[in-house]
């Protein structure tokens, strides 16, 4: 039997926190879906076909991960892959009640699906998607802290070389 998880964000844009969370669920699961949300709430920096191109670039190697833009319940995106589980990064504590409120709620549409929690690696514990953007925007090196596909898209929004 597969076990598939999903990995659900708006990935805006994908650090490498995000790429060590999927990292330490293919030690649990035989197979990730990173599910990118359109999530127009949010009003992300790059569009939707955007962060896919940087998340599909930046798992290109990864014949376990399975890369897919979403727009609606979570719960319904894991009945159409066929997974058990949600999975979440948490950095810290601050994280914890947003995510266990998340889960709850899914649990509640569904109580067949699990969520699993990995702890951030200490590395990457401080960041996050809107530092990057606001560290870059100000011609900041955000380096270390992205996949090389997601530096070039920041270069190219900022005008960097």
């Amino acid at each position: 039997m597969n076990r598939v998880t999903i990995y659900p964000g708006t990935f805006d844009p994908i650090t490498l926190g995000h790429v060590d969370v999927v990292e330490r669920g293919l030690k649990l699961f035989d197979h990730v879906i990173l599910a990118v949300a359109s999530n127009p709430g949010k009003l992300p920096m790059f569009d939707l076909e955007t962060r896919l191109a940087m998340v599909r670039e930046t798992f290109a190697q990864h014949s376990n991960v399975t890369i897919t833009g979403f727009n609606g319940l979570l719960v319904d995106l894991a009945h159409q892959y066929h997974a058990t589980s949600i999975l979440r990064g948490l950095r810290a504590a601050s994280d914890f009640e947003y995510e266990f409120q998340m889960a709850t709620m899914n649990r509640r549409l569904d109580a067949d699906i699990e969520t699993a929690f990995v702890m951030a690696r200490e590395d990457y514990t401080f960041v996050s998607s809107r530092f990057i953007r606001e560290i870059s925007s100000m011609g900041g090196d955000v380096s270390t802290l992205v996949p090389s596909p997601v530096l070039k898209h920041l270069q190219k929004a900022f005008n960097q070389s």
